[in-house]
């Protein structure tokens, strides 16, 4: 039986910078296939989307699916326009308890430390961005614990890898490249791999 994989988010899900292979999710579905032949991913991730976008524009489109696996990556826009933290931690909230009632175990990533891509070091102080950053993730964090959702700790781990790799970047300096994705998807998949050894029957509701 068909199982469905459903992508929440913006750029970084579309694949905005890659070249070919499409963002983290289609590369997390390719990593998942030979274990689970029967999964279809279904990607609603926007170019542009902040937390608002999805809540008007991709949310009414997952509450018709009924997914065994969702992925949610959603912020990095937000910090850039502005957005204040209080406003983007409802608008998660409003987002998580919408995704809680399709009943399938939620993958949340927190939001990489894009304070070292090479387009922010030169065009804004890096360290009020990455200040900013670090604010919302607090609050990613407190969602994913509220709902019970598999917390992916990109922000960590980007600022242990980023530094020195330009080519995790794509040429507009912002956006991963082909290997940046390739990392990413790797980076999610052993949260993403727990979530589906659960039986469907057995996911909380």
């Amino acid at each position: 039986m068909e199982s469905l994989f459903l992508a929440l988010g913006d750029s970084t899900g579309s694949g905005v910078g890659a070249r070919s292979g499409g963002g983290y999710p289609e590369r997390l579905a390719a990593l998942l296939r030979p274990a689970h032949p029967a999964l279809k991913l279904i990607n609603l991730s926007r170019s542009g989307a902040t937390t608002a976008d999805l809540i008007a524009d991709q949310l009414p489109r997952a509450r018709r699916t009924r997914p065994r696996l969702v992925t949610l990556c959603i912020g990095i826009n937000d910090v850039g326009l502005q957005v204040p933290d209080d406003s983007f931690a409802l608008n998660l909230e409003e987002i998580a308890v919408a995704l809680a009632r399709l009943h399938a175990p939620v993958a949340l990533a927190n939001l990489p430390d894009l304070a070292l891509a090479p387009a922010v070091q030169r065009l804004v102080p890096p360290r009020l961005y990455e200040k900013r950053i670090e604010i919302f993730n607090e609050h990613v964090t407190a969602t994913a614990a509220r709902h019970r959702f598999a917390l992916v700790d990109l922000f960590s781990w980007s600022r242990g890898v980023l530094p020195g790799h330009p080519e995790f970047f794509s040429e507009d300096g912002f956006h991963p490249s082909e290997e940046g994705y390739d990392i990413w998807a790797q980076r999610m998949l052993p949260a993403v791999e727990r979530l589906l050894s659960v039986p469907a029957a057995g996911i909380p509701a």
